[in-house]
């Protein structure tokens, strides 16, 4: 088991307390194209990996997104939440978790966090490539969902810096979390 960040309780505080909005449970992610330009799209927040600080999130192999990720690794995720005004920027790498994976606990997540999908997200694997242009007419396939299509795809955000703001209040609060060189996170009160 991994010793939980000191950030992961104001975050769990800012989950229950925004519980009740649906859109707390979304983030933006961003990731680095190949010509070194951000991209950034809003994804579901799928739960932690485990007993780990590592965030899950879903996708499919033939996204830009994945696409991004398996070139450069590095992301950065934004979390606000509207009830208690205050922002999670969590930066760290991502490990890409396919239908290829050999590590059997990492087939295990993806296949837990497969699980987990409505038929109706399931189904979403089925479609045609995102991305690419509209055909007018396509079928979706409804054949068996109870195993992961090779094209659902688990991410496992590995933090390595956190940045949290607390907007509410005089004066405001910002804290920075960061791992240190023997794998230890540090705080700090920094300036908003």
């Amino acid at each position: 088991m991994t010793n939980i960040a000191p950030w992961r309780s104001p975050l769990a505080k800012a989950l229950h307390l925004n519980r009740a909005k649906p859109h707390s449970r979304y983030f933006q992610i961003a990731t680095i194209n190949p010509e070194g330009f951000p991209h950034n799209r809003t994804v579901v927040f799928r739960g932690f990996y485990a007993d780990t600080n590592n965030l899950q999130i879903i996708t499919d192999i033939r996204s830009e997104k994945y696409q991004h990720l398996q070139k450069q690794p590095q992301s950065e995720i934004c979390w606000y939440f509207t009830k208690t005004r205050e922002q999670f920027r969590i930066q760290g790498l991502i490990d890409i978790i396919t239908y290829q994976e050999n590590n059997k606990n990492m087939s295990h997540a993806r296949q837990q966090a497969w699980e987990k999908l409505s038929d109706n997200a399931k189904i979403q694997f089925t479609w045609p490539t995102p991305g690419e242009k509209v055909i007018k007419e396509y079928h979706t396939a409804t054949d068996s969902l109870e195993q992961p299509l090779d094209t659902f795809c688990l991410l496992i955000l590995k933090p390595q810096k956190v940045d949290h703001l607390q907007l509410k209040g005089n004066p405001q609060n910002r804290y920075r979390y960061h791992l240190d060189e023997k794998n230890n996170w540090v705080i700090t009160a920094i300036n908003p």
